[in-house]
């Protein structure tokens, strides 16, 4: 007796796939069987049925007995997914096989082996494969529906796939965009999907807290993560922290050659105690030993993850009656699936005893590191640290979240090869030979691509993006605007350098009185340039505009050029600032001029500028010979008796320190061969600078600067003043870069040379300021800028003002090609906060 299920189904339909589900759940409910599913002139027709109906029918079947296949080397055709009528069939029952006594051994074996278990009742199998071929309908309907969605807003297409190309799991990445509103921007959509992976990174955020809490930890993870190299990377940063008495350094690895003799090389450069262990009663003793230390540091025997060692490896940990806070390390260059099972298998320990958290390894060597945070965020494991090479301690780093997410979306430098652009999913067919024509036109697609390749990502960001970030740099008051018209005039004939130079004075004195207070600082500087095209070499001495209050860069209004080979290079040398300070004499800035020179003046020229009314500082050496005004007694700065102000807290060389000022008034003292009146020189004010250590009892540097200014500016401020100078001085290397960008140096005769050399200079300062710019806005435009210039991001190695400088120079091309107008913000940017 068979029994036809198809008396009992419905069929439904609809315009879309989508709409006939939903007819057939409100139905037949949530658990309804899918039988078919076709396109129809009238739509998409689902026949389905009520899955108890469905049991009631297969069960009033006949029992079914299946024919033994024949063995055969031939495939298996594949089964449409249609589920058809199922109607119960009765089979006769194959006689057993029986070997005759002429068939060879193997025939014999498999004649003589054990008949196959029963097969399944035959009312099983029909509800196996109607369940299963449900899930397969409904994988294919989620499909559908995904691809409707995505026909309907393909951003989200393109999104999925930057994610899945970065090394997130297609899962983690669609429960991503399943929130991501409808109608957004490619750029909006990355905003988005940055907001919510920064959101979701758990991240152990409080150093402070987690150094002061001490106790043990035991580094774990697979051979080769670096646990070695990161329990030294610790061990200095705790001993950076809190001495090297409170730490100790503990090895369970007795199998690997060499292990422990390369930790104890570590403890004897930290001065730490370095011990081995073998088992769990040696690390009781041990740890009781230890009782006093405040951390106590654990490097683990490497272990795969699927090692049955690695669960007695943790019991151990787990059991020891001190706690001990496992950190499981991740490398960072591991597939995901591998990331998964290492954290499954070194997770969970005895009596509750879970991960306290995991740090990042090699991060350098990643190129999908988006796997790292794919996996910390399913697990809920927080990330302590981040280590990104082998030097001990700075390849080391607390882990930020809005860093690390921004780490996984930077532009390679090479395409990725094991993942599938969509190109390589699109199977030419067969035999087809491309013309002559294709392939000519293929090469040349590839050349501009590959020529091209960091000028298109930056458009990916589209127009939307770049104008924000341009409106952001309008409103920051870095002189942005003036230095996007520049920009344009580089390229018109029309615009000479007569224009361009008045342009920039008319620039400088708005920055000045805008950005100074009452004196404003002018930096002399040269840098060497030479030709693209004959190689002629250059001396160009510059003149930089800096802000009395932060020392930031303001204007550089004037650029003068000559070739190194003249005589002028070498009074230039002898000479500093001349020319900078003859041609700002005759400016009018609005407030009092102080020229800062990188060496002291001729005294001819000391002279000469006190007539004038010119001010002037400049770093001197401690050699430097001097008369007492007072007593005329001979001396050198160096030895001067001075008594030294209190001292404030710096930072020098990224640590605490203090600083101090001493004064003292000299007279410069000439040489046998000097051809002025010594009379005829000014009284100096000489100002020592000294840096002590955080406790005040070792000097750490000392440097002195003499100056014609008088008591209305104080020694602190005069060297606040000279440290400001030296930290802007590579501005003016910025101007090889700016040049190169705008056109590069010409010949002798090039009528443009000049003026290029002028634009260039000025836009340096609006790079200069945004590269020490503060606040969320500046990080986010030179990421952007990071982006435009090609240039791998790596949390370890600073922007530099070259590369800044690339970015802005693309920046100001692409908002040209798209003619975007940069808006600045309602409220203007707040001011950039003094640097020092």
């Amino acid at each position: 007796m068979s029994t036809d299920v198809r008396t009992t189904a419905r069929k439904f339909v609809a315009a879309t796939s989508r709409e006939a589900l939903r007819l057939v759940r409100e139905a037949l409910g949530a658990e309804a069987i899918v039988l078919n599913h076709r396109a129809t002139p009238e739509g998409v027709e689902i026949v389905a049925m009520v899955e108890g109906e469905m049991t009631q029918a297969v069960a009033s079947a006949a029992p079914v007995v299946p024919v033994r296949a024949p063995l055969s080397a031939a495939p298996v055709a594949p089964v449409a997914p249609v589920m058809p009528a199922v109607p119960a069939m009765a089979m006769p029952v194959a006689a057993p096989a029986v070997a005759p006594a002429s068939a060879g051994p193997v025939a014999r074996a498999l004649a003589a082996a054990p008949a196959p278990a029963a097969p399944p009742a035959p009312a099983d199998m029909v509800m196996n494969e109607l369940h299963s071929m449900r899930g397969m309908l409904e994988e294919q309907l989620a499909s559908v529906v995904w691809n409707d969605r995505q026909r309907q807003d393909p951003v989200r297409g393109r999104l999925l796939r930057t994610l899945l190309g970065a090394g997130f799991s297609a899962k983690l990445s669609k429960a991503m965009l399943e929130k991501l509103p409808t109608g957004q921007s490619y750029a909006e959509g990355m905003a988005f999907a940055r907001a919510e992976l920064i959101r979701a990174v758990p991240v152990h955020e409080d150093e402070d807290a987690l150094l002061a809490q001490g106790g043990v930890y035991a580094l774990m993870g697979p051979t080769g993560v670096g646990k070695t190299t990161t329990t030294a990377k610790l061990a200095a940063r705790c001993v950076m922290r809190f001495g090297a008495d409170k730490l100790a350094l503990v090895t369970t690895d007795s199998y690997r050659i060499g292990a422990y003799e390369q930790l104890r090389i570590y403890g004897q450069i930290l001065d730490v105690p370095v011990f081995a262990v073998k088992d769990a009663a040696d690390l009781h003793l041990v740890l009781q030993d230890l009782r006093d230390k405040h951390m106590v540091l654990i490097d683990t025997v490497g272990m795969s993850q699927r090692d049955r060692s690695v669960s007695d490896q943790i019991a151990m940990l787990c059991n020891s009656h001190r706690p001990v806070k496992r950190l499981l390390l991740l490398n960072a260059t591991s597939h995901g699936d591998t990331l998964n099972e290492v954290v499954h298998a070194y997770r969970n320990g005895g009596g509750g005893n879970e991960l306290a958290g995991c740090i990042f390894t090699k991060v350098d060597e990643a190129t999908h590191p988006g796997a790292l945070i794919d996996t910390v965020i399913r697990h809920r494991l927080p990330v302590h640290y981040i280590s990104s090479g082998q030097k001990v301690p700075e390849n080391l780093m607390l882990a930020d979240r809005a860093q690390l997410v921004d780490s996984v979306f930077q532009p390679r430098r090479h395409n990725p090869l094991f993942v599938p652009a969509e190109a390589d999913m699109q199977d030419e067919a067969a035999g087809a030979t491309p013309s002559a024509q294709v392939v000519q036109a293929q090469a040349e697609a590839e050349r501009l691509r590959l020529q091209y390749q960091n000028l298109i990502r930056a458009m990916a960001h589209d127009a939307q993006e770049l104008a924000t970030a341009a409106g952001a740099l309008a409103g920051a008051q870095i002189g942005f605007e003036g230095a996007r018209r520049l920009w344009r005039n580089a390229g018109d004939e029309a615009v000479g350098q007569k224009s361009v130079l008045e342009d920039l004075m008319v620039q400088a004195r708005s920055e000045v009185a805008a950005g100074c207070e009452t004196h404003v600082l002018a930096l002399s500087g040269q840098v060497g340039l030479r030709s693209d095209e004959g190689g002629d070499a250059y001396e160009c001495q510059g003149s930089l505009l800096l802000s009395d209050r932060s020392g930031l860069p303001l204007a550089a209004p004037n650029q003068w050029l000559s070739t190194a080979a003249v005589a002028g290079g070498a009074e230039t040398r002898r000479k500093p600032g001349l020319r900078q300070v003859q041609w700002l004499r005759q400016q009018s800035l609005g407030r009092t001029l102080v020229h800062v020179l990188p060496r002291l003046p001729m005294p001819e020229s000391m002279v000469e500028w006190q007539a004038q009314g010119q001010r002037w500082l400049a770093r001197a050496p401690g050699s430097t010979a001097v008369i007492d005004p007072v007593t005329e007694a001979p001396g050198k700065l160096a030895r001067l008796g001075l008594e030294f102000g209190p001292a404030r807290p710096v930072s020098f060389r990224g640590k605490p320190a203090l600083q101090c000022e001493a004064q003292a008034e000299v007279l410069l003292r000439l040489g046998a061969s000097a051809t002025i009146d010594r009379r005829g020189l000014p009284v100096l004010r000489c100002v020592v600078t000294r840096i002590l250590d955080a406790r005040g009892q070792k000097i750490l540097a000392q440097s002195y600067l003499l100056s014609n200014l008088g008591s209305e500016v104080s020694a602190q401020q005069l060297a606040q003043w000279q440290g400001w100078a030296a930290e802007a001085d590579p501005c003016f290397r910025l101007l090889r870069q700016g040049v190169q960008l705008i056109g590069g140096m010409g010949e002798l005769g090039d009528p443009d040379m000049m003026k290029r050399l002028l634009i260039a200079g000025q836009v340096g300062t609006t790079v200069w300021r945004l590269l020490q710019a503060r606040g969320e806005w500046a990080d986010r435009t030179r990421v952007l800028l990071n982006q435009l210039s090609g240039r791998p991001a790596r949390s370890s190695r600073p922007l530099t003002g070259n590369a800044l400088y690339v970015g802005v120079g693309k920046l100001l091309m692409l908002l040209e090609a798209l003619g975007t107008e940069s808006t600045a913000p309602t409220q203007p940017a707040r001011a950039l906060a003094p640097q020092g």
